[in-house]
């Protein structure tokens, strides 16, 4: 009973937490603050729940608790009256609804903009957000960024402590300074939709609310910035993208590749959506098109096809060229080396990915030697394909992800042309 308990607290804090530190930052105007007022509710949830059972709303319990303990905090604090004045209410009465000032109404959507504040390096903006907002681990944040664990661990306790020092307001910036922090934002929200599409580590392939969390700040901050092609186009590409989210796993919730997907299975209104959402962006775009609409129209190409052997590869590899030049990155190179090997062959890809083998960012990143090992299999060098995915398997942190390494090494014997990406996502 207790490790059921257990299970279902983390399962709540995976989903509340993110709401939990914005509506606290609202209420103390620290992130750090907020996330150490959240981590004590969490602590009492951890004390009191496998007694008393796991309440009705375990949401508000956590907010209610969480409140307190920051009534408590600002009660102890010697500048108590200036802080009660800054927040606008008695602290003996019930926490209301702050009226809105900014049109958005919406804590998480603001939490983004502070963590995305320019006095923060882009790394630290994105580490933050990720932490704040995804509830990611140190060790997730670096595997998502290739970088070690004790660097996004120090660039979370500073970012936390700079942005205290230089009391960012918190709120939705406007005219200008909105348009200057949009893109920091736009690569944050789509870091917090690839971990939930592709979950970095544990026993889950996906993390379906870190996707939905996404789409949602994505088409809030559409809302937000009507003429911005690029929020359209990554509002675009994961509408498309989560589309795929039945067809990408089987009963046992075992991954299911793109070759192999049931297209049936697709969300045609989600492809609908992420459709007019692109053509919304087109229409925006004056002169050449951003990574986001670049990377929509890509994924578009995939939801267009009825099936994988639809697939129009020699557009999707031109467009992946084009996307290397608007946004250099080894990580494009190697999705682009996957549309060379569909488009052209696999030998062409494979001369393409064995240039990124040096490259050091890559260096324990799963998915190059699973690429190459899929290249290797197509061409019928099984023990070489063989060690790749091994190696993969070595690699990565998501049991689900090993296992269908494991399974894919142990096939060799059998040539299973099986593309691994094309299009950045499975």
């Amino acid at each position: 009973m207790a490790t059921d308990t257990h299970r279902a607290i983390e399962t709540v804090w995976r989903i509340e937490a993110p709401r939990l530190i914005a509506g606290l930052t609202r209420l103390v105007r620290d992130v750090g603050v907020a996330e150490e007022l959240a981590q004590d509710a969490l602590v009492a949830a951890l004390e009191q729940w496998p007694a008393d059972g796991v309440p009705d709303n375990p949401g508000a319990w956590l907010m209610t608790t969480a409140r307190r303990r920051a009534v408590d905090r600002i009660r102890r604090d010697t500048t108590y009256q200036r802080k009660l004045a800054e927040i606008g209410r008695d602290i003996d009465e019930a926490v209301p609804d702050v009226a809105e000032t900014d049109g958005i109404g919406d804590d998480l959507l603001r939490l983004v903009f502070v963590a995305c504040h320019p006095v923060l390096s882009r790394e630290a903006r994105a580490a933050l957000t990720l932490r704040l907002l995804g509830s990611l681990t140190t060790d997730e944040i670096a595997r998502a960024f290739l970088v070690p664990e004790p660097t996004v661990a120090q660039r979370i306790v500073r970012a936390k402590k700079t942005l205290a020092k230089a009391r960012v307001p918190f709120e939705v910036p406007q005219g200008a300074e909105l348009a200057a922090r949009l893109s920091s934002v736009l690569e944050v929200v789509y870091l917090i939709f690839n971990e939930g599409y592709s979950a970095t580590a544990g026993d889950d392939w996906m993390r379906p609310e870190l996707c939905a969390e996404a789409l949602r700040l994505g088409r809030v901050l559409a809302r937000l910035t009507p003429r911005e092609p690029e929020v359209h186009g990554l509002v675009a590409l994961m509408e498309i993208q989560a589309s795929r989210a039945a067809a990408r796993t089987g009963p046992n919730g075992e991954p299911i590749l793109l070759a192999d997907q049931n297209r049936a299975r697709w969300d045609r209104l989600l492809i609908g959506r992420g459709l007019a959402a692109l053509a919304r962006a087109e229409a925006l775009v004056d002169g050449r098109p951003g990574p986001y609409v670049l990377q929509a129209l890509i994924a578009a190409g995939h939801a267009r096809a009825r099936r994988f052997e639809d697939t129009d590869w020699v557009r999707i590899a031109a467009l992946y060229e084009r996307l290397a030049e608007t946004m250099p990155s080894p990580v494009v190179e190697l999705n682009r080396a996957v549309a060379l090997s569909m488009a052209y062959g696999p030998a062409t890809g494979l001369a393409l990915l064995d240039q990124l083998t040096a490259v050091a960012s890559l260096q324990g990143y799963h998915l190059l030697p699973s690429v190459r090992g899929d290249l290797l299999a197509r061409l019928g060098r099984h023990a070489e394909a063989r060690a790749e995915f091994e190696r993969a398997a070595s690699l990565t942190r998501n049991e689900r992800d090993r296992t269908l390494l494991r399974d894919r090494a142990a096939a060799m014997t059998d040539p299973g042309p099986h593309a691994e990406a094309g299009d950045g996502k499975r």
